[in-house]
């Protein structure tokens, strides 16, 4: 099933900032606490917008830029059908708010118009929808796991729970007292009657055309990235004969290779020694980068040969230069690619190295970032009252075309990584991330994150700091005022204090904060979809069946 995670950012006019907060309270509290004492919180939202996951509403103040106005959305499927159960069930409180919001000065100003004029009543959901930003980095908890069926686990554990704990009639054996192949006939016969979806078999949560397609973008990251990096090889090739040109390319492998080596260390008193090692993890990965590096070589060599003999059968015609044959063409394509490849080892990464250590011991950082402490203590009262909490932070990023280049690219490859390794409904080791995403806001010059998180804030980002480091420091090290890094994943984020306090400072207050399941941790909605994937079945074998009923 399809999960969205998308968000809609909004300058606010910055005499309406209160008036804009003062909204979203209103909403929070109409939706949160109703008035009629029988229903449930959210009532409202779990009735008509059946396909939402989490959502949040914030108001970003900065002494930077002017207040931003950020939804934030987490929903199965599309976001069309999203938008207009949006439209339906908020559509009038998202048109005052949008009348306290600047209207955007490119084409989307007359849409913006149209909905916010006096006595408007066009549908504010299309201005939404263009105004969307789509995540950079994400990650789905639970992946493949529709709001309907996490709540239909829930509703069964529930219910076996209560069965099991029922006192056995003195002429019946007890629950406890069964083997776990007849414990699993007997629960799954009792509960049939009241949830008969078990009698249908387990929707895939990854389909075979969103593994294929992600698998694709992955293998087109990689290879596109390998022909832009060998760049610098493929035009020495052209230019200098060979021989002297891997002669030139060693001499600047080891210049520059000397220079880092000499600036390997991080600032006084930064250095945080790491488990971490960038070197053994591309050892571990040896054998696929030589069936990468082949399977780049073989087929940018045909390519490249038949790129080379058409273009010379054209200088022919021209009676420039003789025709090669994609047999005569084929082994100088096969050289210049190897000669590319050798680059990226020699120059281009050796290159790339230098000047980021170069630029990270210029970056300036912050000990002490200021936290505003009205702020804080709004935060800290919005927080634990159920399992799950949420964040949302907005850093400026630091300027600089290479720090922008590696920035972008870093996020795009790290996206790419989880959607393939982060498919069991964790982030690796860590069991906390319900849902998560960075984006890019205002041309690329803010990063903004947003996380719906187990338990507290404070536990959360040690989580992060002791299991994610380095993945942490790359997505988050471009931010201004973070933690001094070493090669962008060392150091950063491992400053477990400085961190902490550097992302304390970029917070908002969550104003409104929707959590379909807020009593289910990511760990116990795995728990109830085993339990529930392992009664669909009619009889398990022995083996099966003994670990089936450790998740009881």
């Amino acid at each position: 099933m399809r999960q969205t995670t998308l968000s809609v950012p909004l300058e606010v006019k910055p005499e309406s900032a209160s008036r804009l907060s003062a909204l979203i309270d209103a909403i929070k509290l109409r939706e949160d606490k109703n008035e009629d004492p029988l229903s449930e919180n959210f009532g409202r939202i779990i009735q008509f917008v059946p396909s939402l996951h989490f959502m949040s509403m914030s108001v970003f103040p900065a002494a930077e830029y002017d207040p931003l106005f950020i939804l934030e959305a987490n929903f199965d499927g599309a976001p069309g059908p999203f938008w207009a159960q949006m439209e339906w069930l908020l559509g009038e409180d998202l048109r005052a708010i949008l009348r306290c919001c600047k209207r955007p000065l490119d084409e989307d100003g007359a849409l913006y118009d149209a909905v916010t004029e006096r006595g408007a009543r066009a549908p504010v959901a299309p201005y939404m929808e263009a105004r969307t930003q789509r995540p950079s980095v994400f990650h789905h908890g639970n992946r493949g796991l529709t709001r309907d069926r996490i709540l239909n686990d829930y509703a069964l554990f529930q219910a076996v729970r209560a069965e099991l704990d029922k006192p056995a009639a003195p002429e019946a054996h007890h629950y406890h007292s069964l083997p776990p192949q007849d414990l699993h006939a007997a629960l799954r016969t009792t509960m049939l009657p009241v949830h008969r979806w078990l009698i249908e078999p387990a929707p895939e949560r990854i389909t075979a055309s969103e593994n294929v397609g992600e698998w694709v973008r992955a293998i087109a990251f990689v290879l596109v990235a390998l022909v832009v990096l060998s760049l610098p090889g493929l035009l020495l090739a052209s230019l200098v004969p060979w021989g002297a040109d891997l002669a030139l390319m060693v001499i600047v492998a080891l210049f520059l290779s000397g220079l880092t080596y000499l600036n390997r260390r991080g600032r006084p008193g930064t250095e945080i020694e790491s488990h971490f090692s960038a070197l053994a993890f591309l050892l571990r990965q040896y054998v696929k980068f030589i069936v990468a590096a082949v399977i780049y070589i073989v087929g940018a060599s045909v390519l490249l040969d038949i790129a080379v003999s058409l273009s010379s059968g054209v200088l022919y015609l021209l009676r420039i230069s003789p025709w090669l044959s994609l047999a005569e063409a084929f082994w100088p394509a096969v050289h210049v690619v190897i000669l590319g490849l050798f680059s990226l080892l020699l120059v281009t990464l050796p290159l790339l190295l230098f000047l980021l250590r170069r630029n990270e011991n210029r970056d300036s950082f912050q000990d002490a970032p200021q936290v505003n402490e009205r702020m804080l203590r709004e935060m800290l009262r919005r927080d634990d009252w159920v399992t799950q909490n949420h964040m949302g932070s907005i850093v400026l990023i630091k300027p600089g075309i290479l720090r922008t280049i590696v920035i972008h690219t870093g996020h795009l490859g790290l996206g790419l990584v989880l959607r393939l390794v982060a498919r069991d409904g964790y982030l690796g080791s860590m069991r906390t991330v319900h849902f998560a995403h960075w984006s890019f806001l205002n041309n690329g010059s803010r990063l903004l994150f947003f996380s719906n998180f187990d338990h507290s804030w404070g536990s959360y980002l040690d989580d992060f700091i002791e299991k994610a480091h380095a993945g942490l420091t790359l997505a988050w090290g471009c931010g201004v005022g973070f933690p001094p890094t070493r090669f962008l994943i060392y150091d950063g984020a491992s400053h477990g204090r400085q961190f902490k306090n550097w992302a304390l400072a970029s917070r908002a207050v969550s104003r409104f904060w929707y959590s379909a399941y807020p009593d289910l941790t990511v760990d116990q909605v795995e728990r109830n979809n085993r339990i529930a994937d392992g009664l669909r079945k009619a009889s398990l074998p022995d083996k099966e069946a003994v670990l089936w009923m450790q998740d009881l």
